[in-house]
């Protein structure tokens, strides 16, 4: 892979921190700003919203810009509302700088990931995705943890000064190393562009990534009070369990690439079925320690693993919108990414305990199952029907 690609990787350790570190801050942040829990946890929806909302808008606007330039635009904005965040002491402020910042993440992920796969050969689209999607799991091994350890130690705002020091030598990388310019000179037409994206192959495809996604943050968002109120671990091993699932990600980000390019199917059949395997198993063995971290780490790789691999199969699927590909791959994982912490939330609150957004995981898995399978069976009956006609 190009040393550019592993330091693009580095921006979006940074942003991967961001987005999901919030989870071990927001009590701190409520008192600190003065606001209910519940309105401090708004942060991470807000953020969300910015990820499914930017990320095909700006990646819209920034469809012209030369490749470098748009990347360091984004890296700066992000880098300096963490800069305002970590000052403010206004939750209106905050609010705000976290939804700029989610702007300027979604927009930089959308171009990323547009010209990871212009740096490597056609068939590599694979390879390429899931090193830039190695630093989000890093994020989960290592930034998530640490960010909790920082609020801990020195308070919620050494997070988010922690970020925007992490942010810097990716600035200065990107600038170094990214080449300048657009893979393909002038971008085809914008219209041309959205109607490309109305590819029954590429919607199935996203639809498949939002609901493995939203199975991965279902689960994954309420990992915490899984592990000390079901599996019966002390707060302390937290930190540890989030990073196990954050090292099984980046294992399954590393071996799909691998497989992602020659072998998509049985990559995403077989790990899809062990995928839904596993979250039930998780759901029934949840009570028993040893075999529940198991399960987390392996998880971990099922999940991350499939999802690199359906983002890699968008971008195949959308060769005709070379700009817009990565904006619609991001926004449709974050929907993902927004659902299943909501749906598991439900379930908590209707009364059915810590296990049921397990459950849900499970039962997003077997649904994504049903729409490959409807899928699979429209695209049979319409060759059928043209081969009637001809």
């Amino acid at each position: 892979m190009p040393f550019a690609l592993l330091l693009l990787g580095l921006a979006v350790f940074a942003q991967g921190t961001s987005e999901f570190m919030l989870s071990g801050l927001v009590p701190d942040i409520a008192r600190d700003v003065g606001v209910s829990v519940p309105a401090a946890g708004a942060l991470t929806s807000a953020f969300a919203a910015g990820m499914v909302v930017g990320a095909p808008l700006v990646a819209g606007l920034a469809r012209r810009w030369p490749r470098r330039g748009a990347l360091l635009a984004f890296l700066v904005v992000f880098l300096a509302v963490h800069v305002v965040g970590a000052l403010t002491g206004s939750f209106a402020v905050l609010l705000v700088a976290r939804v700029v910042g989610a702007l300027a993440n979604a927009g930089f992920l959308a171009v990323a990931l547009v010209a990871a796969v212009g740096m490597v050969p056609p068939d590599a689209k694979g390879r390429a995705t899931s090193t830039l999607l190695g630093g989000v799991t890093l994020a989960c091994v290592a930034g998530v943890p640490a960010g909790a350890v920082l609020g801990e130690l020195w308070g919620w705002r050494a997070a988010f000064w922690a970020v925007a020091l992490v942010s810097l030598p990716a600035l200065v990388a990107v600038a170094w190393s990214v080449p300048g310019g657009t893979a393909e000179g002038v971008p085809p037409a914008l219209r041309g562009e959205l109607r490309s994206l109305h590819s029954p192959r590429l919607l199935v495809t996203l639809l498949l990534g939002t609901l493995v996604n939203g199975a991965t943050f279902c689960t994954f968002t309420y990992l915490a009070p899984l592990v000390t109120e079901v599996t019966g671990l002390g707060s302390a091993w937290v930190p540890g369990v989030l990073a196990l699932f954050g090292a099984g990600a980046f294992l399954g980000v590393t071996a799909a690439g691998r497989f992602a390019d020659r072998r998509p199917v049985p990559v995403l059949v077989g790990g899809g079925l062990a995928l839904g395997a596993g979250w039930c198993a998780l759901a029934l063995g949840a009570g028993h320690p040893a075999p529940a971290l198991a399960i987390v780490c392996v998880q971990g790789a099922l999940s991350f693993g499939v999802g690199s691999t359906l983002i890699a199969r968008a971008l195949y699927a959308a060769q005709g919108a070379p700009t817009l590909a990565g904006g619609f791959a991001t926004a449709a994982f974050n929907v993902g990414a927004a659902l299943g912490p909501w749906a598991g939330g439900a379930v908590i609150g209707a009364g059915f305990g810590y296990r049921a957004p397990v459950w849900v995981s499970a039962g997003l898995v077997a649904l994504a199952f049903v729409v490959a399978g409807v899928a699979a069976r429209n695209r049979e009956r319409a060759v059928g029907q043209e081969t009637l006609r001809a």
